[in-house]
């Protein structure tokens, strides 16, 4: 089993990179674990108080249990993969059960920033993109896909999203063994990813 952590900043292209990777791989042979979905619950806090929460921080995210399901699926167990909504800001009841796989994708903002789970990827990428692409892609996605006003993202993207990012996730690059600028349209860094994990794959077998 090979786990590849891909970090980056919140816009950066990091799923888009996670796809076209999967593509290069039968079906049958990739697993992915997003870091959203192991954000902490905090469905005893009033909504205006969820609404409040600062995702961006380290302390948002259940790191304990996304590297427990890691050391499990490493076992070779299944695990049951929460789900995180953020329009209510709270984990859901229902689970996507993940079975190990030949190759195991972990994508989100701060993986990279927790010691144990770094120690736990056999390859560390570092998505990279430029700030005004970033909060180009943040807008849109925030409006489209998490209920908030273009206003609410400006001031969210000034008070944490920034901030964090200069603090804690841009750091983590320095842990990384592979940086992608461009995001999704860097094919030459993704097929070298591509192949490096073929390669490892073929080694391991």
């Amino acid at each position: 089993m090979l786990i590849i952590g891909i970090a980056g900043g919140s816009g950066s292209g990091k799923t888009t990179v996670v796809k076209k990777i999967i593509n290069n791989f039968p079906g049958n042979s990739v697993a992915v674990l997003s870091q959203d979905s192991y954000y902490r619950d905090n469905s005893l806090l009033p909504l205006e108080e969820r609404k409040k929460i600062n995702f961006d921080h380290p302390n948002a995210l259940e790191f304990d249990l996304l590297v427990e399901h890691l050391k499990d699926l490493r076992a070779g167990k299944t695990i049951q993969q929460p789900t995180y909504s953020y329009l209510t800001c709270t984990r859901q009841a229902e689970t996507i059960p993940t079975e190990p796989k030949d190759v195991i994708l972990v994508e989100g903002i701060l993986i990279l920033t927790h010691k144990a789970l770094r120690e736990l990827f056999d390859i560390k990428a570092f998505v990279l993109a430029a700030d005004d692409e970033r909060l180009m892609r943040i807008i849109e996605r925030d409006m489209q896909e998490r209920g908030r006003d273009a206003k609410e993202v400006m001031d969210r993207y000034k008070s944490t999203v920034k901030p964090m990012h200069q603090e804690f996730i841009e750091p983590s690059m320095q842990f990384a063994d592979i940086i992608i600028p461009q995001g999704g349209k860097n094919k030459v860094a993704i097929e070298i990813l591509s192949t490096v994990i073929s390669n490892k794959l073929s080694y391991a077998k």
